[in-house]
């Protein structure tokens, strides 16, 4: 008989960003082969999260998703979803509501952020005090004058991939000590479990190195800086197949009468990044085109080239948007389009 840790994973009641909560549950297993099937539910404190009153206070955690824990022997990486007591999907999980229970519809989320240092409160490479070299050097450099933050992309990249996820790249984005990564996935609830487990690593990762990770859109307020966003990459069968620019451009179309909706679930503070400067589309209007970096949905041109037979990418998700509630509301505007 072996112990094993399992980390069981969850997502707390504060709104509109939720946290990550996480406890371990130490079990003894003769032959654990790290399935599902093989979990039971658990409780937690739904009082000390804003999920339940101190009266009935018990929430129960409903493994959904595991993952190989590469920081930890005989560890794993537990992914839940929020329920009541009677069984029913708290109103905290948004992962019930997405309508994707044949994987029809595949995610690649280009997550940004800043590794922020704790002593400053300033992203890697700024000064206390003042501002670094302006943004242009920055983007995919190489060398200690422009890169910040290296080692631990490197071993978070690492992490991710011998836990088993979809990691598909790195890259230092526009700003000093800001970067990207790409994971991608064949359905909608799973695209959502890896991002989350990518941050919960992520931000574990930083735990006792003086710095933290700001996924906040516009960390850096109303300067000349850009801010972070989660692009969100998605198709269906119609769009891997359909071979129509018509199709594409009826898709695209949907989206305009729903510009309050997607906003509304795209993430805190997105306003602040949303201008129309600095690769965004402003919040207040909508557009679409081909390789355009500075529309709300960009056609990606390799989709042209293939015959309209591809993807779409939203630009509007901030980096601090709930991948299952961007999923699920892109779903919904796009499912009903045959």
């Amino acid at each position: 008989m072996a112990k094993i840790k399992l980390e069981y994973i969850w997502l707390d009641g504060y709104y509109p960003t939720q946290n990550m909560r996480s406890k371990t549950k130490v079990e003894e297993h003769e032959d654990f082969k790290g399935t599902i099937e093989e979990l039971g539910l658990w409780s937690f404190d739904g009082s000390s999260t804003k999920q339940a009153s101190g009266g009935a206070s018990d929430c129960i955690l409903k493994p959904v998703a595991i993952y190989p824990d590469p920081t930890r022997r005989n560890g794993y990486l537990v992914m839940t979803e929020v329920m009541n007591a009677d069984g029913t999907p708290h109103e905290s999980n948004a992962r019930a509501t997405i309508e994707d229970d044949d994987n029809d519809f595949w995610f690649g989320f280009e997550q940004e952020y800043f590794i922020m240092n704790t002593s400053t409160d300033l992203p890697l490479g700024f000064p206390r005090g003042g501002y670094p070299a302006p943004q242009g050097m920055y983007y995919c450099s190489v060398g200690g004058k422009n890169t910040h933050g290296r080692d631990l992309v490197e071993e978070h990249a690492d992490l991710c991939i011998d836990a088993g996820l979809n990691f598909e790249g790195i890259n230092q984005e526009v700003a000093s000590g800001q970067w990207e990564y790409q994971l991608f996935a064949k359905g909608a609830k799973k695209a959502g479990d890896e991002i989350w487990i990518s941050r919960y690593l992520l931000d574990r990762l930083t735990e006792g190195k003086g710095m933290y990770i700001e996924y906040h859109p516009k960390p850096l307020g109303n300067t000349d800086w850009n801010g972070s966003g989660m692009h969100a990459n998605f198709s269906n069968t119609i769009l891997r197949t359909c071979g129509s620019k018509e199709k594409y451009a009826e898709i695209c179309e949907a989206f305009r009468p729903l510009v309050k909706e997607h906003i509304e679930v795209y993430g805190e503070h997105n306003e602040q990044r949303l201008t129309g400067d600095h690769e965004t589309a402003s919040i207040n209007e909508f557009s679409w085109g081909v390789s355009d970096r500075g529309a709300s949905i960009r056609i990606p041109i390799i989709a042209v080239e293939k015959g309209y037979k591809g993807w779409l990418e939203d630009r509007r998700p901030s980096s601090n948007g709930d991948p299952y509630k961007i999923a699920a509301r892109i779903i919904k505007t796009v499912k009903p389009i045959k």
